[in-house]
């Protein structure tokens, strides 16, 4: 996976790193989401809900075309992202 990190259109926030970032993509476990609204939709928008190699829960709103990706928005999980990522974690190990 290659990342386009050239003027980010974000902050990071003091608690996450770009390799944590790049890390989360990287999860095996890792939930990619194509939301169903119709304002993130007609702009191609996904989200990425991982975790880091250091175990940090990571929410990502990104864009790609196929080769590159670029992170628009980037931060830690919620208390309801971490129940979600965790529960579908567990029904995929269960299969």
């Amino acid at each position: 996976m290659e990342f386009d990190w050239h003027n980010m259109p974000f902050e990071l926030v003091s608690s996450l790193t770009i390799k944590e970032i790049e890390e989360s993509f990287e999860d095996p476990f890792a939930v990619r989401l194509l939301p169903d609204s119709a304002r993130f939709s007609a702009q191609a928008r996904f989200f990425n809900l991982g975790r880091s190699s250091s175990g940090k829960g990571v929410f990502s709103v990104f864009k790609t075309n196929g080769k590159i990706i670029r992170v628009i928005c980037a931060r830690e999980f919620t208390e309801n992202e971490q129940f979600f990522y965790q529960s579908r974690m567990n029904q995929m190990l269960s299969l």
